[in-house]
């Protein structure tokens, strides 16, 4: 029988809906001691991986809250809607192009609110609740306006996505950093939208939490800039436009969907890197990994390309999109060159530019969530097998029973290891319960201090994948913590 992920992220302290004791808010999750840390291993994982891709490559923190002017240049203010109709009956309102794919199973997002009316009626869908009539749809606007001021009187808004603050921070940053394209300037926060329907969990949030890269760059040169040698015989996993209803994923050789597919050989090139974050790092099974190529009509009219990173995670019934990768043109810095007056413009070895964006964007919560549901399993009550570099705690100290012998011991070795590692401690309830309780938190590693160690100074080291343990010299445990921990040591590898 399959573990309640959902349960259990409640239980042991992942995360769960916000302001519970007053019946929560749909939309909003709070993260609880473990999820804070696993979501904090995830984004520190996340930066250290993007941001090693180019010395140019900067962490930035821009302001969540942004003026009228800025949004309405960027198009936030006119076009950041979603269709909505409404129960006549009851009430209960749903975003429409959902309503509608959820019964055919085809995209709806491009529907006009004219033709969402025509297919619900064709469709004869009805209220879920209470089965009366939907009214007319019409478009709702998704951002969270604020009033400034003691009077009110500067009109702001809560960002409704964190890419907006690296572009109104480029031309500074471009000066500052030397002139040098390709830029990156990298965003990790929360970005706000007042969706209809929150649903599946962290999935659809009213408050959530973005990382982002904007590699602001010239497209006639980046190439040059990149290892393209890195793409010489690999594959990605796609599923491309051509290949729905045949197919859910085909694995590709980089130099095939640039030469017959004509994507530019940068944005294959950050396919790859993507996907290696992916498999690699976070281990994610090969094959619930896929690009999801959006046709057309399905992308935002500026992106001239556009593919979905997309999971296969069984507690939200198949593929999921967690991540995006865009190819925004100089789309961006032009309204905002328009709205603002201010020029964008970069001088580069005598020709004059307004820089081009790739923008790599993750969904942290939806990629925290999806931690869980691929890595906790049950053959045991509930195992989280996290890669050490992500486990909220990569060892426990343990000692075997609650004796006067053994805990100093276990203290000191516990005092030796947190300096350097997130280490937890535990001495109460049987050793078995509290293996048990680090397997549903994820930590890798137990350290179990027994009396045969008092008498030739070793410890147990426990696996918690394998559920193997073996004896090692305490003189050893600092070396032997750091090669696991960094993984360049390997459990099945110790003697």
């Amino acid at each position: 029988m399959p573990v309640d992920v959902q349960s259990l992220a409640k239980r042991r302290g992942f995360i769960w809906q916000s302001a519970e004791i007053y019946g929560s808010m749909a939309g909003f999750y709070d993260y609880g001691a473990m999820g804070a840390m696993l979501k904090k291993k995830w984004e520190n994982t996340w930066l250290k991986y993007f941001m090693g891709l180019d010395d140019n490559y900067y962490l930035i923190d821009p302001a969540n809250i942004m003026p009228e002017a800025a949004l309405k240049a960027s198009g936030h203010v006119d076009s950041f809607t979603d269709p909505l109709v409404e129960c006549t009956k009851c009430g209960h309102a749903v975003r429409a192009d959902q309503l509608i794919e959820e019964v055919t199973g085809a995209a709806a997002e491009d529907l006009s609110p004219e033709q969402i009316d025509s297919k619900i009626v064709e469709l004869n869908l009805s209220c879920q609740r209470c089965k009366g009539h939907f009214g007319s749809a019409k478009i709702f606007h998704m951002m969270f306006p604020l009033d400034i001021g003691t009077k009110g009187t500067d009109k702001a808004y809560l960002r409704p996505e964190t890419a907006q603050g690296a572009y109104l921070n480029f031309k500074r940053h471009f000066e500052i950093m030397r002139r040098k394209l390709p830029l990156g300037l990298i965003v990790i926060g929360k970005a706000y939208r007042n969706e209809i329907a929150p649903r599946q969990g962290v999935y659809r949030m009213r408050e959530l939490i973005q990382a982002e890269l904007q590699i602001f760059m010239d497209p006639e040169t980046f190439s040059d800039e990149l290892d393209m040698k890195e793409m010489e015989g690999k594959e990605i996993n796609v599923q491309l436009v051509d290949m729905r209803g045949k197919q859910d994923v085909q694995s590709m050789p980089c130099r095939y969907l640039i030469d017959q597919y004509k994507l530019p050989d940068f944005y294959v090139y950050h396919m790859l890197k993507i996907q290696e974050f992916y498999l690699d790092v976070i281990r994610v099974p090969k094959n619930k990994f896929r690009f999801y190529e959006k046709s057309e009509k399905e992308r935002a009219f500026y992106n001239r390309v556009h593919f979905d990173i997309e999971i296969d995670l069984a507690t939200l019934g198949g593929f999921k999109e967690l991540a995006g990768l865009h190819y925004r043109g100089d789309y961006d810095l032009t309204k905002h060159q328009a709205g603002s007056k201010e020029s964008m413009e970069v001088s580069l070895d005598g020709r004059r530019l307004i820089p081009h964006v790739l923008e790599l964007s993750f969904g942290v919560d939806r990629n925290v969530w999806a931690l869980l549901d691929l890595h906790l399993v049950d053959e045991r009550t509930g195992v989280l097998k996290l890669a050490p570099s992500l486990a909220p705690y990569t060892f426990a100290v343990l000692p075997l029973m609650r004796k006067d012998e053994l805990i100093p011991v276990a203290r000191e070795i516990h005092t030796l290891l947190k300096n350097d590692f997130d280490v937890y401690y535990d001495q109460s309830g049987s050793i078995g319960k509290r293996y048990a309780r680090m397997d549903e938190i994820g930590t890798p590693f137990c350290i179990t201090v027994d009396f045969d160690g008092l008498e030739d100074n070793t410890v147990t080291i426990r696996d918690t994948d394998s559920s193997e343990q073996k004896r090692i010299p305490i003189d050893e445990l600092e070396r032997i913590a750091r090669g696991l921990a960094s993984g360049k040591l390997l459990f099945r590898d110790l003697k």
